[in-house]
């Protein structure tokens, strides 16, 4: 079940003739079935806009994106956004349901395991609690219940914990892997942190800015599991991998001095 994403570019038009703004153009990667990779790139570089796209959400993109030779937007995929969008007056238990209630579903065992995903949040006690009663960390673990209930094949996750404090970011990578680690999928995961996806990923695409392209390919080389992997292993592997790469973060690898500050200047 390969995911294999090929964009020429996403041409977003303006009113001004001549000024079209594209987002992203020559991306050319795949990811094996059960991958977890991590998209890391500077701030408006195109990582949302390639999320959407593999969602079917952008389908004007001169490009394909497939999962196993289909397009992805009739794939069973999840995808979870930098918002929880919980609907407010749905408790937490129906706001998971809510995505398998339809014809076909909602037989017991989809109930089952809504319960039990809840269960492995930590969220039991607050199943017919509505979300305004809810922290923010609590409601990002309903959300990631909700994206694993429909079991997909593809999870898309843009920043999923992104305005979390240290602790609670930590608690809810630990039970992302622990239910990734149980029901194993691909998983296309957008962060700016890149302590976030060397302790997430198998492996993290670094985009350039805008437009979007791949520069550096890495493969993380840590065994799993990492839940008891200590911090000082990643901030390790963080040091030794920007003192290798300096402009990693800033998509600018392997950029010449003047291509640079012409992005620079575009980019400020």
């Amino acid at each position: 079940m390969t995911l294999d994403v090929q964009i020429r570019a996403k041409t977003y038009p303006s009113r001004t003739p001549g000024e079209d703004h594209v987002a992203v153009a020559d991306l050319d990667f795949s990811v094996p079935e059960g991958q977890f990779t991590c998209i890391v790139g500077p701030s408006g570089c195109g990582k949302t806009t390639l999320l959407n796209i593999v969602s079917g959400l952008e389908r004007e993109v001169d490009g394909v994106v497939s999962l196993n030779s289909k397009p992805t937007n009739e794939a069973h995929l999840g995808y979870m956004f930098q918002t929880p969008r919980l609907m407010p007056w749905l408790t937490v238990l129906e706001n998971v349901r809510l995505v398998i209630d339809g014809p076909g579903n909602g037989e017991k065992g989809d109930e089952d395991l809504t319960r039990h995903l809840l269960e492995e949040m930590d969220l039991s006690d607050v199943m017919d609690a509505f979300p305004n009663r809810l922290s923010a960390g609590m409601m990002r673990r309903v959300a990631l219940a909700r994206a694993f209930v429909i079991k997909p094949r593809l999870l898309l996750m843009d920043e999923p914990f992104i305005s979390l404090d240290e602790p609670v970011a930590k608690r809810l990578h630990e039970l992302l892997l622990a239910i990734w680690n149980e029901r194993p999928t691909t998983v296309l995961f957008v962060t700016h942190d890149l302590s976030e996806a060397l302790f997430l990923a198998d492996r993290i695409l670094f985009m350039s800015p805008s437009p979007g392209s791949i520069v550096h390919d890495y493969t993380v080389p840590l065994a799993r599991p990492r839940v008891k992997l200590a911090s000082d292993n990643i901030h390790n592997l963080r040091r030794s991998l920007l003192k290798e790469h300096p402009d990693l973060l800033t998509g600018l690898i392997g950029v010449g001095e003047e291509e640079r500050r012409h992005t620079e200047r575009r980019h400020p």
